[in-house]
């Protein structure tokens, strides 16, 4: 049985397969289904800085307009929902003695290739390190948001 492969599902990928063999594939994918993307990273024990990169980079790369509204906000959300993801719930880093070493993924299009209902979807996946600002006192985290524009 075939599972069909979906925005979300891109998403998450491409983060976790940064400098890997496969993470080509899962781009052709992604160019194939008419998703527009962006892979960044960021180190910070500041909040902000990593909103900031992420945001950023998807200005960049055009996946959202930043004159309007909603698509920022949409950003924001997805954002939020994943940092949410990465810190427990908890959205305090250095505040706490917290640092994080994230590669990101933002992706906007349709939920799915074959979506009836109009307009697209933006999301946001986390996936790297976080804990005490000393080598290895830290583990890995995955946080992922979702958001419609």
């Amino acid at each position: 049985m075939s599972v069909p492969f979906s925005l979300s599902k891109l998403a998450i990928l491409l983060p976790l397969l940064q400098e890997h063999e496969w993470q080509k594939p899962v781009e052709a994918e992604l160019k194939a289904r008419g998703y527009r993307y962006a892979l960044g990273r960021v180190g910070a024990m500041d909040l902000m800085k990593v909103v900031a990169a992420v945001e950023t980079a998807a200005k960049r790369h055009g996946l959202i307009d930043e004159e309007q509204y909603r698509e920022v906000h949409a950003l924001y959300h997805a954002i939020i929902e994943a940092i949410q993801g990465i810190g427990r719930g908890t959205m305090q880093f250095g505040e706490i003695l917290r640092t994080v070493g994230l590669t990101f993924a933002v992706v906007r299009g349709p939920l799915f290739e074959e979506s009836v209902e109009p307009g697209d979807w933006v999301a946001v996946c986390l996936y790297g390190t976080i804990g005490a600002p000393k080598k290895g006192f830290e583990h890995e985290v995955l946080g992922f948001g979702i958001n419609h524009i």
